[in-house]
């Protein structure tokens, strides 16, 4: 009897840890379950990061191309750059009767070019030169330094691939083909109507290429 007992004892202990067993068993895999939802999601956020750092990549690539679009343009299709306005540089004494003249009246204004047609002899059309013609002016300060310049390929040399690399990052509006008919036509013009130091940088990444540029 006393041997049954314990058999029963023995056979109920056994069940509670089988029991025991079942229930850590299945926490365990509520727990990895769970594990892989996140997993899962972990996944998902990781995706739109990158979807959204492709975009913003996108977004950048577009914005620095822009300025080189509006800055650089060629015979090849871009729109014409408009020259700045040049300033005439005068002398100091040109200066001054400039600066007399515009606190001048309409009617003292009028009385000033009767008196320069009858002093030089000329006619209303042109009291500036006849003034002129009363105050001697140094040819240096009669000129202008130039502030355009239109960058010409004169001879692509022997490197040709490299030159057209080098002029389609300088225009980034052009294509292959393009940059490739330019570099073989050869003298052509790259760029029109940029600044000095553009039209040097334009000219200095030519010449590295092979290239022999002007600057006109």
């Amino acid at each position: 009897m006393a041997d049954e007992d314990k058999q029963n004892q023995d056979a109920q202990v056994a069940a509670e840890k089988a029991e025991e067993s079942a229930d850590k068993a299945q926490e365990s895999q509520q727990a990895a379950e769970k594990s892989e939802e996140k997993a899962e999601e972990a996944k998902e956020e990781a995706q739109e990061s990158a979807q959204q750092a492709q975009k913003a990549e996108k977004k950048v690539e577009e914005a620095a191309k822009e300025p080189a679009r509006n800055a650089s343009y060629s015979d090849a299709g871009g729109e014409k750059k408009k020259a700045p306005k040049i300033q005439v540089k005068v002398s100091a004494k040109l200066a001054k009767i400039i600066e007399e003249i515009e606190k001048l009246s309409v009617l003292e204004l009028s009385e000033l070019v009767k008196a320069l047609e009858e002093k030089f002899g000329v006619t209303a059309t042109a009291p500036v030169a006849a003034a002129g013609a009363g105050v001697p002016v140094d040819a240096d300060e009669g000129t202008s330094e130039q502030t355009t310049f239109n960058v010409i390929l004169a001879e692509s040399g022997a490197n040709k691939i490299s030159v057209i690399k080098a002029i389609r990052e300088l225009v980034p509006t052009l294509g292959l083909k393009e940059a490739k008919d330019l570099v073989d036509a050869a003298p052509k013009q790259v760029l029109e109507g940029v600044n000095k130091e553009n039209a040097q940088e334009a000219k200095t990444k030519l010449e590295a290429a092979g290239a022999k540029v002007e600057l006109k």
